[in-house]
């Protein structure tokens, strides 16, 4: 009988269910040690938690379940980092992933932690079909402008890894290409291919502007990866740009055109 039992092992014992239906839950729910009912409750807790992230990731594999099944070879998301910032290149992502992907926890990159990003992107490098990760460095950015510069690297990155019967997901991004197209709102929160392709991206970038930081130590790129905070924005104003800002965006247009009046030069 579980009241006979002590509360290590009624937790080993729970520890193995995994049906709600259980007879010894359902036993339990008599127990009238305190003990045995918070086992009770912490049970029911973590199968909750555990049927949500599965459900969470069966609506993450919709889109690549669905046009897999109708014939597509493979299915690309897409995705960028950085076009924000006054520094720095604007990175993207495509990231083809296999039809029987498992439940690893991909998610929105600025929903993880660094360390769980970092053990992603090794497994998004091992599993893969394919990946492609493309940057566009400032001059490109200040030539084209943030968003065509943003749709040369996602074009660049797909076509790299896609062939004619390719489905691309992207991230509310309209691509000049003549494969198929799912434009999805948030879409690193709705498709396990963009949110691997926002991970590559985001480490990527992460980890090239703190290098920059190293070369350019005035600008706290290692915390702000480029965007424009206090000390960035201090950094400017005492040093001006580097080679890595980007000169048609307004702060850091506006922190040259400083310098140069203070120093009298038109």
């Amino acid at each position: 009988m579980p009241n006979k039992l002590t509360l290590k092992q009624l937790k080993q014992q729970l520890a193995a269910i995994e049906d709600p239906t259980d007879s010894l839950l359902s036993a339990l729910k008599s127990d009238d040690r305190v003990g045995v009912q918070k086992l009770l409750q912490q049970w029911h807790t973590t199968y909750d938690q555990k049927c949500a992230r599965e459900e969470r990731f069966r609506h993450m594999r919709h889109y690549e379940g669905h046009y897999l099944n109708k014939g597509a070879t493979k299915i690309v998301g897409v995705d960028e980092v950085g076009r924000g910032p006054l520094a720095g290149p604007v990175v993207v992502a495509a990231v083809a992933l296999p039809g029987d992907i498992v439940d690893v926890g991909l998610d929105d990159s600025k929903r993880l932690s660094h360390s769980k990003r970092a053990e992603l992107v090794n497994w998004i490098k091992k599993e893969a079909i394919a990946y492609k990760i493309v940057a566009k460095d400032s001059k490109v950015i200040d030539h084209y402008n943030i968003l065509e510069a943003t749709r040369m690297a996602m074009t660049e990155a797909v076509m790299a890894i896609a062939d004619d019967q390719t489905v691309v997901l992207t991230d509310a991004m309209k691509l000049p290409i003549s494969l198929k197209q799912i434009d999805l709102i948030k879409g690193d929160q709705r498709s396990v291919s963009i949110a691997a392709a926002s991970i590559l991206a985001k480490e990527y970038r992460d980890g090239l502007m703190k290098e920059y930081a190293e070369l350019y130590p005035h600008y706290d790129f290692q915390h702000n990866m480029g965007y424009g905070t206090k000390k960035h924005l201090q950094g400017l104003s005492l040093y001006g740009a580097t080679p890595i800002h980007r000169l048609s965006f307004s702060p850091v247009m506006t922190s040259v055109q400083s310098l140069r009046s203070n120093k009298g030069i038109k």
